[in-house]
């Protein structure tokens, strides 16, 4: 299977996004104390560099 620069950036976009959500959920249902923000907050950053990684598509 032949990766080039556009499939790299894509499968890094879902692999971001799928341990965004799952760091958003550790943080709702896992830690419901300060550490659930901090792990949400994380999250979230990872959701914004997958954003990022998917708007670079086609330009690399």
């Amino acid at each position: 299977m032949a990766m080039n620069k556009n499939t790299v950036l894509a499968w890094a976009t879902w692999i971001m996004i799928f341990v965004g959500l799952g760091l958003i959920a550790m943080g709702a249902f896992k830690y419901q104390e300060v550490a659930g923000w901090g792990f949400a907050a994380v999250g979230l950053g990872f959701f914004a560099v997958a954003w990022v990684f998917n708007a670079l598509k086609g330009r690399v």
